[in-house]
Order: C-alpha cells, then structure tokens, then sequence
C-alpha cells in the first residue's frame, strides 16, 4: 500500500498535469489573442477566490480510442469564487483539452454548474470555446445536451446568466448562449451558429466563410443573438463584471446601490434646447440618457441591433434602472419587429430581477408596410403590451415628443400600467399625427377648396393645436405632470424613491388570478 506521502505526491501530479498546458500550445494560443480556460478563470475572478469543482471527471467512453485519449477534464473548467467580492458560478471550455468538444460528462459538468448556480442564488457565466459535439460518444453526447438545456432554462429568471464567445460555439452547443440572458462575443474570435461553413456548403451548397456566416456582424447587427461586443477577450471579462455589478445576484434581491456625489436633484439644463423645432428633425437619444443617469454612465445592451430603440442601464442616486428608449437618429425612433423584440426582452429580464424600467419616448408609430404586416409586426409589437402589462416593477414613462398609435403603448403610457406617466412641454400625444389626422378627416373637404394646400395647412394646424399636444392628455390624467426638460433626473428620481416598494401593500397586486404566465406572442 502507498504511503500518505506517495498518496499526497500522487495527487499533486494528477492536479498538475490536468492543469498544465504545452508550451508550443500556449504559445499558439497567445499569438491568436486567446487565453487558456484556466487563465480566463484566473483573470475572471477576485485573486485566491475560485474554487473548482470536478476537476477529476474524464469520460468514460472506449469507442474510437477514447479509451487511450486523457482529456482533462473533460474539456470544461467549472466552479465558484468572488468576483468584485460577489459571488459567481462559471464554466470555461478549455479548447485545449480535445477542442473543448461537448461530451456526456462535459454536458454533465455544465448542468450541475447551473443547477449548484441556481440553488445557491448566484449568477451563471458561460465561457465558450468548442469544436462542438464529441461525435465519438454518440447517444450519451445527444443526450447531454438535454440535461444542459433544461437545467439553464429552470435557472432562467431565478439568476442572471451571461455567455462570452471567446472561440467557436457551432451546432446544438449554439443554444447554449443564447438561451442565456446576455451574450457577450468577441469580435474577432467569437463565433456562434446552428451549423459551420463546411456543413452548410455540403446541405446547402452555400459557400461562406467562418466570418460572414458567424461572427459578430452576423448575431450583433443583423440576427440580435449577441447583446454586447468586446474587443478581445480581456475586454469581454471586463465588460462581463461591469454588467454583473448592475445586477443583483438572484432573482429575490435588489440590485446593489452605490454611493454617488451625483446631486439627485442635479438639473440638466442642456436638455431645454435638445428638442429641434422642427417636429421631423433628429436629436440624439444617448444625449438625454446620459445628462439624466449618474455621471453619465450607461452600460448599453444590443447597440447594432434595431438601432432605432435604446436599450441598457443606468445608474440614478446608486440604484440600477433599465432604460428602453427611441432613437431619433435612426427612421425617426419607429418601432419594428426588431425593435420590439429588443425592447420586450429587456423589459422582462429588469421585471424578472427587480429592476425598475424608466422608458424615454419620441415614437411616430409601429412600421407599417407588407414586409413588416407580413413577418408579423402585429405579433412582435404584441410583446412590448405584454411585458409592460405583466411588469410588477417601477415603471416610469418620461414622454419626450412623438406618442402616437401603437407606439403610446409599446413606449409605456398609464393605460398599459405606467406607474408615473411625465410629459415635457414639446410631447405631442395622440391618436396620429395631425398631417395623418387631417388628411383623412377632411379629405373631401381639402379636395374640394379652391385652394387644397392652404386648406390642408390650416387643418393640419387646427388639429395639432386641438389634440398634438401635453395638455389635452393631462387634462385627461393621462399625463401624471408636466415639467420642464431639465426637471427629468430630479423627477426620475423623486418618482423612484416613492416606489421603492411599490407592491408591498398593493392590493390590486396582491388580488391579481393566480396564473402560471401569460401567453405571450413568440
């Protein structure tokens, strides 16, 4: 029998030899600007914190030499340990460890992160880097997958869950990511997609390269999979801890507050002359969000993707606070599919952790038009209702210009379940527009003057003078206040003091029908 001093010896060279990496690969690694999964871990967490677990797993498969092939630990480095003193769960592929390929027991080591994730009441980070599925495991690969999958959706919603692509994430290892409530990917190393170019060449016949088909373009402009660009791996750990900074740990907490020496009650005077006097002309959005939040600093989210609406926090007196907001600068802040899928799962994700929701408004409407009627902007602009209406946090609407149609719900007005609705003197509230309004109103009148454009005009003016305007909805306790542009970070502010436990002794909360969820359009 060993003695305890060989037993210990021996364990200390198992550990070290499953951590250890070639020289040769760890240099080929550096020179394509990547990290090993175990300096991504050590780089991730506060130093002397992480805590690995199941480090000593392998698989158990003999097909196909696995049984003569070591991959340590089967390919993915899972754990706990502080993170800016917070605790958080992580799991790291270590591509060097047979391309990081999802096996039985890798698929397992995933899940019980999650699982051990969610059972403490901590966040979830996912670093991906994969060749994809270990075809040599067959079933026991397929089914894994499975046990993934369901542990991070009974997770989702009960804590954060954020994934970094930091390599390839090809195949069903695809839906991890963005099963997960933020995606952050690395411009020129992460790549995420149901299929590789090699598989889609041979199905389809589509030549297309790693890039294009892949990489950031593809998920953070144009499908709005990935949520956030890094610049390189470093940069998307830091952005991984600024974003978890703004959250709170599980999904019965409060986000924590910082202290600040930005005044509450800090005017924005700035503010008094954003709004053009041409009721079409463009203004800056990010102008207004960053003269009202705490020094000026807003963690955006989605920003290439559906870039007439804002989505992302901020920061009043300390206090997380998601912000949904129009785009003047892109089709006037107009409300499309897009949009309105960017907009309602952000809407949810603050509701789901506590967060509460201040909407910034200047929307001309829904996009019409047969492409959108026919991709279902009926449908998609549903969800925006949905997840106002089911929204159990603070929610503030500061009514900016435009709040026509659709879009004076889609943006949060009192009626869909605005707690406050606040208006600046230049919001133009209303069914339409008063060219839309009079043009069909007074249609036979204008063509038959002798003059139709003067009669349009004065039309168009009677109209906007009527109903375009502040008064007439808070006439009507549509509009809570009226106040001056530069009165907004005070108002936001004393709004969101007030409503610091806005449901405890809510009854028509608390009498709400018990259901499981709503049916919300998908």
């Amino acid at each position: 029998m060993a003695t305890t001093k060989e037993l210990l010896e021996e364990y200390e060279k198992k550990r070290k030899k499953i951590a250890e990496t070639a020289p040769d690969a760890l240099e080929k690694r550096h020179k394509g600007n990547q990290w090993t999964a175990r300096e991504r871990i050590e780089y991730f967490f506060d130093k002397g914190t992480f805590t690995e677990i199941g480090m000593f797993i392998t698989h158990r498969t003999t097909a196909f030499g696995l049984d003569k092939k070591e991959i340590p630990a089967d390919g993915i480095v899972t754990g706990f340990g502080k993170v800016n003193g917070r605790y958080v769960v992580a799991a790291a592929e270590d591509y060097l460890a047979m391309a990081g390929t999802f096996g039985e027991q890798h698929g397992k080591k995933l899940a019980y992160a999650v699982d051990f994730a969610k059972e403490k009441g901590w966040p979830f980070v996912g670093m991906n880097d994969s060749g994809g599925a270990r075809l040599q495991e067959g079933m026991d690969t397929l089914e894994a997958y499975g046990w993934a999958f369901r542990s991070q959706i009974l997770a989702s919603g009960v804590i954060p869950q954020i994934a970094i692509l930091m390599g390839p994430c090809l195949g069903g290892q695809a839906y991890h990511p963005v099963m997960q409530d933020f995606v952050i990917q690395c411009k020129d190393t992460g790549f995420m997609g149901i299929a590789g170019p090699a598989f889609v060449q041979t199905q389809l016949g589509e030549k297309i390269s790693l890039e294009d088909l892949s990489g950031y373009k593809a998920h953070a402009v144009k499908s709005g999979c990935t949520h956030i660009v890094a610049t390189d791996e470093k940069d998307a750990l830091e952005k991984t801890k600024s974003l978890l900074a703004l959250l709170p740990t599980n999904n019965t907490e409060k986000a924590p507050v910082l202290a600040t020496k930005d005044d509450p009650e800090r005017l924005c005077p700035e503010l008094d002359i954003i709004i053009p006097d041409k009721s079409t002309a463009p203004y800056n959005m990010q102008k207004v969000i960053k003269a009202i939040v705490d020094d000026g600093v807003f963690f955006e989210t989605m920003a290439l993707h559906a870039t007439s609406v804002i989505t992302g926090f901020g920061r009043f007196n300390g206090r997380t606070v998601g912000i949904f907001a129009n785009q003047p600068m892109q089709a006037a802040g107009v409300i499309t599919i897009d949009a309105a899928d960017k907009g309602a799962r952000f809407i949810r994700f603050c509701d789901l952790f506590n967060i509460p929701v201040v909407a910034l408004g200047d929307c001309p409407g829904y996009m019409i038009g047969s492409e959108q009627d026919w991709k279902g902007i009926l449908r998609h602009g549903a969800k925006l209702l949905f997840a106002w209406a089911d929204a159990t946090v603070p929610v503030i609407s500061i009514m900016l210009r435009k709040s026509y149609a659709g879009a004076h719900f889609g943006m949060l007005d009192k009626s869909i379940g605005a707690d406050f609705v606040v208006a600046w003197p230049t919001a133009r509230i209303t069914i339409v527009g008063a060219e839309t309004a009079a043009s069909v109103i007074f249609a036979r009148e204008i063509r038959d003057a002798k003059n139709p454009e003067e009669m349009k005009a004065q039309r168009i003016k009677e109209y906007s003078e009527l109903y375009e305007n502040a008064y007439v909805a808070a006439d009507r306790s549509c509009v809570d206040e009226i106040i001056m542009p530069h009165d907004t970070r005070k108002m936001i502010n004393r709004l969101l003091d007030i409503l610091e436990e806005k449901n405890k002794n809510n009854k028509a909360f608390n009498r709400r029908v018990w259901r499981k969820y709503a049916n919300i359009n998908l």
